[in-house]
């Protein structure tokens, strides 16, 4: 692998949802470039075959290697469940893979041992029982009551995110009994912060939402620490973006996020 600094950190979803884990990215390390990949051409993966999501990351993956990333991060929990493995043998030593399951289970074995957990994601998220299995492999006691909420990415996406429809969505999901006298909630999928206050309304401030975009930063951070690969201050940080298909919502929440002009290139998967 490259020891150029100044290589850029790659980050994928399958669209709006990681511009929440890549800002988390750029807030906790400035000096970093970052390359942002959107799939919104194929939008959500949640209700998507392991086989079509697999084969979208590596797509994705071999975009990104094209570019130099020193690292990747799968910022989509669906990818993270069915297709980590896959990516870390594609990249191999061309670049480091981080997912966003791993860093939440390591957070998960620190701080809630004995405590009872709700977790709300994707179709795919919640089938693949991944959460289930990787506590299990630890050997850790939580009580994980899961619930896929296959409804909340297409709102997002589509860019209703304060509207009644959202409120009733979320609402009709949460009042699900499984969810109820919870310790914490796992948001599993990083579109879920862009509405992690209509969910902490929803219960009223009694339960401890947890979201993954600072705990995946941190990971990064430190995996680039240990590897000596951080870019230093003097380094002027470029953010780049892509997407399979031109959206408006993608456009304007990337301008929100990053407080500056966005410019989307269209990188068609497949033409």
């Amino acid at each position: 692998m490259s020891s150029n600094l100044l290589q850029p950190i790659g980050i994928f979803d399958s669209g709006i949802g990681g511009l929440t884990v890549a800002h988390a990215v750029t807030k906790l390390l400035p000096n970093e470039s970052i390359i942002y990949f959107g799939d919104t051409a194929h939008a959500p993966w949640g209700d998507k075959s392991a086989a079509a999501i697999q084969a979208y990351s590596i797509k994705i993956c071999d975009m990104l290697l094209k570019q130099n990333c020193k690292l990747i991060l799968i910022a989509c929990n669906s990818a993270s469940a069915v297709a980590y493995e896959l990516v870390k043998e594609y990249v191999g030593r061309k670049a480091m893979v981080v997912d966003v399951i791993d860093p939440m289970i390591a957070y998960l074995a620190k701080n809630y041992i004995n405590k009872t957990i709700g977790l709300i994601g994707t179709k795919q998220t919640i089938n693949s029982n991944i959460y289930r299995k990787k506590l299990d492999e630890l050997g850790i006691n939580i009580r994980l009551n899961t619930l896929a909420t296959p409804l909340l990415v297409p709102l997002i996406e589509e860019g209703v995110i304060d509207q009644s429809i959202m409120a009733d969505a979320i609402k009709s999901y949460l009042s699900e009994s499984s969810l109820h006298n919870l310790d914490a909630l796992v948001l599993g999928c990083t579109h879920y912060p862009l509405i992690k206050q209509q969910i902490k309304h929803f219960y009223n401030d009694a339960t401890i939402i947890i979201d993954s975009t600072d705990i995946v930063a941190e990971v990064v951070k430190n995996i680039l620490k240990d590897n000596e690969l951080l870019s230093q201050a003097s380094n002027t940080p470029k953010k780049k973006f892509y997407v399979s298909d031109y959206t408006s919502a993608f456009s304007a929440l990337a301008r929100l996020f990053f407080k500056m002009p966005v410019i989307l290139e269209r990188y068609p998967l497949w033409e």
